[in-house]
C-alpha cells in the first residue's frame, strides 16, 4: 500500500474512532450529570416518583449513587474504546437492561393510576434507548475500525 493512502486511511480511522468515543461521552456525560443530580438535588425528583420526605430524599440519592456506580464501564470505554471495548460492550449491555427493565416497570402498575410515575419511567426510556442507539453506532464503528485496522496492518510491509 502506497504511504500517502495509508496515511489517509489511517487518518479516517482515527476520526472514527474519535466520532466513537465522542458519542459515548455523550452517553457517559448525561448519565453522569443524571446521576449526581438525583444525588445532590433529590428533592427536585421525589415527588416524580411519589416519594416524600427523608425517606423519599435518601432513595432517589441512591438511585443517583447507583448511576454513578454504573458508569465506570462507559468511563472505560470513554478513555479507548478500540483497547477498552469489552467495557463498550460492557455499557452496551447494561443501557439495553435498563430500557428492557424499564420497559417491564412501565407494565407493572396502571399508567392511569400514577401519570406522574408512568412519566417520569418513559423519560427513563427515551433517555436509555437514545443512549442504546448511540452506544450501538459506537460499537458499530470500534467493530469497523477494527477490522479495518487488521486488513491495514496484514497488508503493512
Amino acid at each position: 500500500m502506497n504511504h500517502i493512502v495509508y496515511n489517509q486511511v489511517m487518518n479516517l480511522q482515527n476520526k472514527i474512532r474519535m466520532f466513537a468515543s465522542l458519542l459515548i461521552g455523550i452517553v457517559f456525560t448525561i448519565n453522569i450529570q443524571a446521576g449526581f443530580d438525583f444525588y445532590i438535588n433529590p428533592e427536585k425528583y421525589t415527588a416524580a416518583y411519589e416519594l416524600s420526605g427523608i425517606p423519599g430524599d435518601i432513595s432517589v440519592a441512591g438511585v443517583g449513587l447507583l448511576f454513578i456506580m454504573w458508569n465506570v464501564p462507559y468511563a472505560f470505554a470513554l478513555w479507548n474504546p478500540v483497547k477498552n471495548t469489552i467495557s463498550l460492550i460492557q455499557s452496551t449491555i447494561m443501557q439495553l437492561l435498563g430500557v428492557i427493565g424499564e420497559t417491564a416497570l412501565l407494565y407493572r402498575f396502571s399508567p392511569q393510576d400514577f401519570p406522574y410515575l408512568a412519566s417520569s419511567i418513559k423519560r427513563y426510556i427515551y433517555f436509555d434507548g437514545t443512549g442504546l442507539i448511540l452506544l450501538l453506532l459506537a460499537c458499530y464503528l470500534i467493530y469497523r475500525y477494527k477490522k479495518e485496522q487488521r486488513g491495514i496492518d496484514s497488508h503493512a510491509v
